[in-house]
């Protein structure tokens, strides 16, 4: 039977760079989403190009649409996605727990219904506490989640769902934390703002950025290639790891955009984000066959670049 992909939520940032990489790699990918919107997409594939994907317009919390398209499509690999972000959780909470807990239960329960034996799903560093809980320096994979937000909450909740899936029915996973992705269609969500400095900085324009401190920075394409391969690297449990990285401050991000762009003034505010500052990712490192990890400097030039080129082609 052939490789079948179900990116849910390609029409998020990681969502489309994930539908890029597959059609790049030649393989098929179905969308599930219940937005119609294409405009992250259309920032990496042309129209032509996404003819290859085929996209389904659908609902995470109705159960009986996520196993349809699970059987109707021959779904092999599920890469999980799909999430209400941070601000909306907040002024919706229910909605947060039916797209992001009760969507996650149905993607399981979907795979275990149609014989899916593996399932790759985004989590967050919003699982973690703020840095006063813990221990200076790296935040191993395994230290006490204690979030301070309900999309944070959401996450834990996915997590223990995804063990339970284990132990009960041997349906393996692997979970990803990403800390703060950049790249192009990074354009929602607390951490998006260096994006938006890159896109500014293209325009010729200067840019706040509204937190600072230090934190891990992870390019979008990166991410979704690492998905990707956590989708077909089957794991022997429910495993979660951090995606790790240098710690850089938001300092050096601006001046690497400002780098970039000569003639630009990126400037940000001096309190951080309530998370600690690295998460230790040596555990990926053991576990996946290629961890993927472009250098800082590169991936904010190529970002500016390519949101240059999109500008300028209209």
């Amino acid at each position: 039977m052939s490789a079948t992909y179900l990116v849910t939520g390609g029409m998020g940032c990681l969502g489309a760079w994930t539908l890029y990489h597959l059609h790049r790699q030649g393989k098929r990918a179905v969308c599930f989403d219940l937005s119609e919107d294409r405009q992250r997409l259309d920032l990496l594939l042309s129209r032509d190009e996404q003819a290859a994907i085929t996209f389904v317009r659908g609902d995470l919390t109705d159960t009986q649409q996520v196993r349809d398209v699970f059987a109707q499509h021959a779904i092999t690999h599920v890469i999980h996605m799909a999430a209400l972000q941070v601000p909306f959780c907040r002024a919706n909470p229910p909605m947060g727990a039916q797209v992001n807990v009760t969507g996650a239960v149905n993607i399981f329960e979907a795979a275990r219904h149609t014989g899916v034996n593996h399932v790759a799903m985004a989590s967050s560093v919003a699982v973690y506490g703020p840095p006063e809980l813990y221990a200076p320096g790296l935040l191993p994979a395994d230290a006490p989640v204690a979030p301070r937000t309900l999309y944070g909450v959401y996450k834990v909740a996915n997590e223990l769902t995804a063990q339970v899936y284990w132990h009960d029915y041997g349906i393996s996973s692997t979970v990803l934390r990403p800390y703060t992705v950049y790249g192009l269609g990074r354009d929602q969500g607390l951490t998006s703002e260096p994006t938006k400095a890159m896109q500014a900085a293209a325009r010729g324009e200067d840019f706040h950025i509204n937190f600072g401190g230090a934190m891990q920075f992870h390019f979008a394409s990166d991410v979704a290639l690492q998905f990707i391969l956590a989708a077909e690297q089957v794991s022997n449990g429910a495993l979660a790891f951090n995606l790790g990285g240098p710690i850089v401050s938001v300092a050096e991000v601006a001046r690497l955009i400002m780098a970039a762009r000569p003639g630009v003034r990126i400037t940000h505010t001096e309190s951080g984000l309530p998370f600690p500052a690295g998460c230790d990712g040596s555990a990926l490192y053991a576990h996946a066959a290629t961890v993927y990890a472009t250098p800082l400097a590169a991936g904010i030039a190529a970002t500016i670049a390519a949101f240059a080129e999109r500008l300028s082609s209209g």
